[in-house]
């Protein structure tokens, strides 16, 4: 074949429809790379002081794992900007809790449905609460740019409910529209559930109005213009793997279990305190938690649900101090005085981390963190008898989930007869653990913002005023 006609052959080639798609699974496998494009939310990905976390980050993970390569997340900072990248073939997938709607449907192609949820009308406890589509009139509605609510209101408005009206936010997270409606720059935010329980703690004054909509599927989108058929064929059966052994709701428990259960009125109060009784101990808090080698979120959650970061509190079982350490703890521990803020932080993380440390040794994290703040409140013997009776019962006694279930059958005589230790009062614990998880999460996503990763510069916000202006520079 002279070159002449193998020049004319390639151009026939890459005419519209003639070039080959190169396989995605194939170039992925071959770079060693999974890209995947996110957005930066405490339900998604997010950076704390030990890296990029979240369950976005931590599912794609799991099938960067899979696939036996390393895992590339990229942010973006915009709803919008998540479907650009699949447009320009910059991602192999985005993985950012995002529904399927018919809109993304005809263009994306899209993975089986890995959660379902619903969108929520949000509005702020004691204002009016609007019950249904009808009231929404005239009221100011926060949405994201580029959102499936977006799409939800502009097909209500061309339905029939033409006083509808909504300004869209360019932002890529939720919380800036709760963030809005809780200071009263608008009257109501649209929102999808999983986000709302989430970031309710933080908010304990929004309510849920009603239910935009019925349950909707989550789903990773593909980029439109690749072959990427065997790489959907894989992601879809990692998922139905991941549904059916139970590991995605292990790994949803494991990132919003602990939003289960906490009353607004606990996250009235925990907020409150946040601001005004937190801010005298935080540095001793944080020194201590670096002696110990532990999280200092987690050692003020602990400390908190103790005493409210109170020194000097007590009880009438005798318990007394920030950590509530009993007299026979904290002579163990070296404490000589409970009432002293840094002796008993000191004393209460040195019992966490005896605890831990005498848990078994197939008792991995996090669950191994939160089966010892349950021997804190209960003791090592109840905790242990926990135990048993998920082993009985076909549970896994390495996991809190399973464990936490069990717990309050100490209190009942069937159970607690049963078991070495006796009666307890396990649900009392349960509780414990869950208040504590719910108030750790609260203060490392008030760091997120600290930790966020930030747009890309541009330079004329860092310029001087003046020299925005061309005739200026024109002098």
């Amino acid at each position: 074949m002279t070159p002449r006609i193998i020049i004319v052959t390639l151009v026939l080639l890459c005419l519209p429809g003639g070039c080959a798609k190169e396989d995605a699974l194939d170039s992925i496998l071959s770079r060693g790379e999974l890209l995947v494009v996110s957005r930066n939310s405490p339900t998604t990905y997010y950076l704390d002081k030990s890296g990029p976390t979240g369950f976005e980050y931590a599912l794609a993970g799991l099938l960067a794992e899979d696939l036996g390569v390393q895992l590339n997340m990229q942010p973006v900072f915009s709803l919008t900007g998540i479907f650009e990248k699949l447009q320009r073939e910059e991602a192999d997938f985005a993985a950012a809790g995002l529904t399927l709607t018919r809109q993304r449907e005809s263009t994306y192609p899209h993975s089986v449905a890995y959660y379902q949820l619903k969108p929520q009308v949000v509005y702020v406890a004691g204002m009016f609460r609007p019950h249904s589509v009808a009231d929404l009139a005239g009221m100011t509605i926060l949405v994201l740019t580029g959102s499936s609510h977006a799409e939800s209101l502009r097909a209500l408005q061309q339905s029939g409910f033409s006083d509808l009206q909504w300004q869209e936010i360019p932002e890529v997270d939720s919380m800036e529209l709760l963030e809005r409606v809780n200071e009263g720059y608008a009257d109501l935010a649209i929102i999808d559930s999983n986000e709302f329980t989430v970031q309710q703690s933080l908010y304990p004054r929004l309510k849920v109005a009603f239910d935009l909509a019925t349950e909707q599927d989550m789903v990773w989108y593909l980029p439109p213009t690749t072959d990427n058929i065997r790489l959907l064929g894989r992601i879809d059966n990692f998922i139905r793997a991941m549904v059916e052994d139970g590991s995605l709701g292990r790994l949803r428990e494991e990132y919003f279990g602990h939003t289960y259960g906490v009353s607004r009125i606990n996250s009235h109060t925990f907020i409150r305190n946040m601001k005004k009784s937190l801010p005298p101990y935080r540095a001793l808090i944080r020194q201590v938690a670096k002696e110990y080698q532990l999280d200092w979120h987690l050692l003020a959650a602990i400390a908190y649900q103790e005493s409210h970061w109170h020194p000097q509190a007590a009880s009438p079982t005798g318990v007394r101090g920030m950590m509530m350490l009993t007299l026979p703890t904290a002579e163990e521990m070296g404490v000589d005085n409970r009432l002293d803020a840094g002796q008993s932080l000191r004393g209460g993380a040195r019992y966490l981390k005896n605890i831990k440390r005498r848990l078994p040794h197939d008792i991995y994290e996090p669950d191994r963190t939160w089966l010892a703040l349950a021997a804190y409140n209960i003791g090592m013997g109840h905790l242990e008898d926990a135990r048993v009776i998920t082993d009985r019962q076909g549970g896994d006694p390495h996991l809190w989930r399973d464990v936490m279930q069990r717990l309050p059958l100490l209190q009942k005589s069937k159970y607690f007869q049963s078991v070495r230790y006796g009666y307890a009062r396990g649900l009392e614990a349960a509780t414990y653990v869950q208040n504590i998880r719910h108030y750790y999460s609260i203060l490392q996503w008030q760091d997120i913002p600290d930790n966020k990763v930030q747009p890309p510069l541009r330079t004329e916000d860092y310029l001087p005023a003046a020299l925005h202006n061309l005739d200026l520079l024109a002098l």
